[in-house]
């Protein structure tokens, strides 16, 4: 079964897209003036992954990666190309259109865990279906849930600052997954964790992916782009390669 984007982006379409592709990026540039010269931030850059990939994307500061994954988190749009995610095109989309699918289908883990310091760990994963209007009491009951599935069901009502770095980071990935979005976009996610904590948390990232979630991984450290199933390295605005990671058995 494919899907027909003809109308969507007549003229310009990319032709038999499979459905069980969730990510397809197409001949993406972004390109930033810099007083009188432009700098190519992306440069022609093609890249589908499948549902229930698990994808690190790596590359050195400056190449490229951070802007390839707020182009892929829908917090920028290109230059030049196209991008399908989950079926919507989304590289043409004003800023109200990027927000709600941005709140649909992407779940964000940052480095940083971007949790609200005077809320509890539950009011914090609530936070997405406050936005989206979803009655207080399927609020609650989704967010426990949430808690739960990342071993946090004994911390729901602390606040930040009584959670250690690992379990602040457990409340921000079930805060990712709070909307069953199509795919979890992971930005450095152990950058601010000891090895022992990172390892955890990578160990949690294992498990969501075996429960069937799409992972998009943006990270410069190898070791933990080793944990991803297929590894896209990204140099001067290019894909420099992309190939299996030693976790997948050589055939």
């Amino acid at each position: 079964m494919t899907i027909d984007f003809t109308q969507a982006a007549e003229g310009n379409a990319v032709a038999d897209i499979p459905v069980c592709d969730v990510i397809v990026v197409d001949d993406i540039w972004k390109t930033y003036d810099m007083g009188s010269e432009q700098v190519h931030a992306l440069q022609g850059v093609s890249l589908r992954i499948r549902h229930n990939e698990y994808v690190a994307i790596m590359g050195p500061s400056g190449s490229g990666k951070s802007t390839l994954m707020n182009l892929i988190g829908c917090l920028d749009t290109p230059t030049k190309g196209q991008y399908w995610l989950n079926g919507h095109l989304v590289s043409d989309l004003n800023d109200d259109e990027l927000a709600r699918i941005r709140n649909k289908e992407i779940g964000f883990v940052f480095q940083t865990f971007n949790l609200l310091a005077r809320s509890t760990a539950l009011h914090n994963v609530e936070l997405p279906l406050i936005y989206n209007g979803t009655p207080a009491d399927e609020r609650i009951e989704r967010a426990e849930g949430a808690l739960r599935s990342v071993g946090l069901e004994d911390r729901m009502q602390h606040k930040p600052n009584e959670l250690s770095g690992g379990q602040r980071q457990r409340v921000a990935v079930a805060r990712a997954l709070i909307n069953r979005p199509s795919i979890i976009l992971a930005d450095e996610p152990t950058g601010n964790l000891d090895s022992k904590t990172g390892i955890e948390i990578m160990g949690l990232f294992d498990k969501l992916h075996a429960g069937g979630n799409t992972i998009v991984l943006v990270t410069h450290e190898p070791d933990i782009a080793e944990y991803a199933h297929r590894i896209v390295h990204i140099r001067d605005g290019r894909i420099f390669s992309d190939q299996p990671s030693a976790r997948v058995p050589k055939t």
